[in-house]
């Protein structure tokens, strides 16, 4: 038996054994990272230097994509250096530097999702007061808001988790240290501090999604209002990538966290982790871009400025 004070690593779950398919791992999971780092830098590209682009949605959108990279950065880049090296260990300091950082991006994004879906009702259902409610300094406050409260929640489980007393060993079974697999660690009733912390976010994040849900009752009520074809075209284009995001988001991450323990198995949580911590980011680009004339014109454009200003030929005096 061993505590929290004497535990100087921990051991993460390795997704193989034979040396052929952890290096499989690493290269199927540096193909995500790439595609999540392209993607989301171009859109936060995109957005920064188009001013056409300086709205409150495409604001939002930076933020989503920096979120996106922040999360997908703290979880991949681990579990392949494992992989590549065949080694399962992350230092004390380590985990818990990851759990904070994911904390902080997760809960940051859930909220900005939110805040999304509320730019997305005032835009659509409210549009001649779109302006006076979300300002430049409103959106400013929002945006600090949502990154503010993922600060908040992972100083309070980072701070709660790794105060307890864990004596059950230091194997975790994930492929990166995430607090359910973390608190089974611990024998200490202590523990409990950390479930109520976890209730109250999670009923927090019930009612964003309720919140999100009836934004969306009343933007499509608002939709089915619109004569014109065209009209009801362009809402559809803006409004079913948030929603398809918050689908993905929020479904993978309630099956990861709420499925009955009946139907928990080692291989299915790794399964239900990757799909909400490693899946979003990567999707996340291509999602919002798929439909977006304004965003793909804008990506076009700069894949034409990087092109000819590359093959440009330089002028001699």
């Amino acid at each position: 038996m061993s505590n929290s004070s004497s535990i100087t690593e921990f051991l993460l779950l390795a997704f193989a054994d034979t040396r052929e398919l952890q290096l499989l791992h690493f290269w199927l999971f540096l193909g995500i990272y790439l595609a999540a780092l392209l993607g989301n830098g171009l859109i936060i590209t995109a957005i920064a230097c188009d001013h056409r682009l300086h709205t409150p949605m495409y604001f939002f959108l930076l933020n989503l994509s920096l979120l996106d990279l922040g999360s997908v950065s703290t979880t991949l880049p681990k579990s392949m250096a494992n992989s590549l090296w065949d080694t399962r260990i992350i230092s004390y300091y380590g985990c818990a530097a990851q759990v904070s950082m994911f904390v902080l991006f997760v809960t940051g994004e859930f909220y900005l999702l939110t805040i999304m879906a509320y730019d997305r009702y005032l835009a659509i259902c409210k549009p001649l007061h779109y302006g006076t409610l979300l300002g430049s300094r409103a959106c400013v406050k929002m945006a600090a808001a949502a990154w503010g409260s993922g600060f908040i929640s992972a100083v309070g489980h980072t701070a709660n988790t790794f105060s307890l007393p864990l004596c059950q060993g230091s194997t975790i079974d994930q492929f990166f240290c995430e607090l359910p697999q973390l608190l089974k660690l611990s024998c200490s009733d202590d523990y409990l501090r950390e479930i109520w912390l976890l209730v109250f976010c999670f009923s927090s994040g019930i009612g964003c999604f309720i919140f999100i849900v009836l934004s969306y009752v009343q933007i499509f009520r608002a939709v089915l209002r619109i004569p014109s074809e065209q009209g009801r075209h362009k809402v559809f284009a803006t409004c079913l990538p948030h929603l398809a995001v918050v689908s993905l988001f929020i479904g993978t991450a309630m099956f990861a966290y709420l499925k009955p323990s009946s139907i928990s198995s080692q291989s299915l949580n790794l399964v239900v982790a990757v799909l909400y911590s490693v899946v979003p980011p990567a999707v996340n680009p291509l999602i919002y871009s798929m439909r977006n004339q304004e965003l793909k014109d804008s990506l076009r454009k700069l894949f034409l400025w990087t092109f000819f200003c590359s093959h440009k030929v330089p002028i001699t005096l």
